[in-house]
């Protein structure tokens, strides 16, 4: 039985947010939208709420009664918070969030990228936000969506599953307690490490657009993103920027799939390479390519997928040539310092940590270990 008490904030009216927030409409659910400027969804508050596309071709639509550009607002009776937003605001997202959210709330980032539920609790703390909130991080978003219109959204698939863990990782079955009965799809990961590292938008968004740069200036993206272009030499490369992820994430205590593995959980596609299995992908037909180079699979994957990933492997020494090569050469198209810009340790709360102080912050919120019951000063 759906609980339709629920209430729900959505945080960013962009594709993703839209699709979510119209999808949980459909579905009974009161649901708040929230975005920075109120000009990009002022059409939504004169409609009334979105119309959406589903998967099927079923055109429905999802009444929003609160659109808002009032954080407190939108954060007001809202008992689970879904972000969904660029990982590049989630810095800014925080830092609004701070003053008004309330014990209890559950706020989850859809998805983290990379490192995201650790800079939200940094930018949290560093705001002197006491609220007993639990932050959690899903691994991908769930929907393949894309906006049509500025009422409008459109979902090409749902995802079968989708890993999602709490920060502290003891939290992660009270998050699921709540978000399992809006989306049975979401189901519980280790810890945000493995979230983070299981991130596939490091790997397919910045090396397709980068490695099809030309024909996407050419014809300002009119061609299919993932068919094609995705040919058997950028796949070659796709492959490689795989492995250094799993490698990293072998290096942090972590078993990471691999892309191949990750399509067939995900959108049951299965190839022998990764070239076969994403043109298995029949969610992935119909996706055109960004239509400029000033695109989030550059401005949000490099600095907050790529730049994290490729930090924590320099740190615990990992060979990360190929994600460092696809760092540098967005730098220099985009001239922008990203490895300044991006998620670094520092941003995660992660300078100077061990190891075991990662994995026990993960897992506890703590990096400090606790005092033995025996001696609750921890002394040895």
């Amino acid at each position: 039985m759906l609980d339709y008490e629920l209430q729900i904030a959505v945080i960013g009216a962009g594709h993703g947010g839209k699709a979510m927030a119209a999808e949980m409409a459909v579905r009974g659910y009161t649901v708040r939208l929230y975005n920075r400027s109120y000009e990009h969804i002022e059409d939504i508050a004169a409609r009334g709420g979105i119309e959406v596309t589903l998967e099927d071709g079923q055109q429905v639509f999802g009444p929003i009664p609160y659109v808002t550009s009032d954080m407190a607002f939108a954060l007001a009776d809202a008992k689970l918070v879904m972000i969904v937003v660029p990982a590049s605001a989630h810095r800014d997202i925080a830092l609004a969030c701070a003053p008004h959210l309330r014990d209890g709330q559950i706020v989850v980032l859809n998805p983290g990228r990379t490192g995201g539920a650790l800079e939200f609790r940094s930018v949290l703390r560093e705001n002197n936000c006491t609220a007993d909130v639990i932050i959690a991080e899903t691994e991908t978003f769930l929907f393949a969506s894309r906006s049509n219109g500025p009422a409008q959204a459109q979902i090409f698939r749902r995802k079968n599953t989708v890993p999602l863990a709490a920060l502290p990782s003891a939290r992660t079955s009270e998050v699921l307690d709540v978000l399992q009965e809006v989306y049975p799809q979401f189901i519980i990961a280790p810890n945000v490490l493995y979230t983070s590292l299981n991130n596939m938008g490091a790997v397919f968004h910045p090396a397709l657009t980068l490695l099809n740069a030309g024909w996407i200036e050419a014809t300002g993206g009119q061609f299919e993103f993932y068919i094609d272009g995705v040919t058997p030499s950028t796949a070659q490369l796709l492959e490689r920027l795989d492995r250094e992820r799993v490698t990293v994430a072998t290096a942090l205590g972590i078993r990471a799939q691999s892309a191949r593995d990750w399509l067939a959980r995900a959108y049951s596609a299965y190839g022998n390479n990764l070239h076969q299995a994403i043109h298995a992908n029949p969610g992935y037909r119909g996706i055109t390519a960004p239509r400029t180079l000033r695109h989030r699979y550059i401005f949000e994957d490099v600095p907050y997928s790529l730049v994290p990933i490729s930090e924590l492997g320099k740190r615990f020494g990992v060979d990360v040539w190929g994600m460092e090569s696809m760092i540098q050469i967005a730098c220099v198209i985009d001239g922008v310092d990203y490895r300044h810009r991006g998620r670094t340790l520092e941003r995660m709360g992660l300078v100077g940590l061990s190891l075991r102080e990662i994995t026990r912050l993960v897992e506890t919120g703590s990096p400090d270990p606790e005092p033995s019951p025996s001696d609750p000063y921890g002394r040895p």
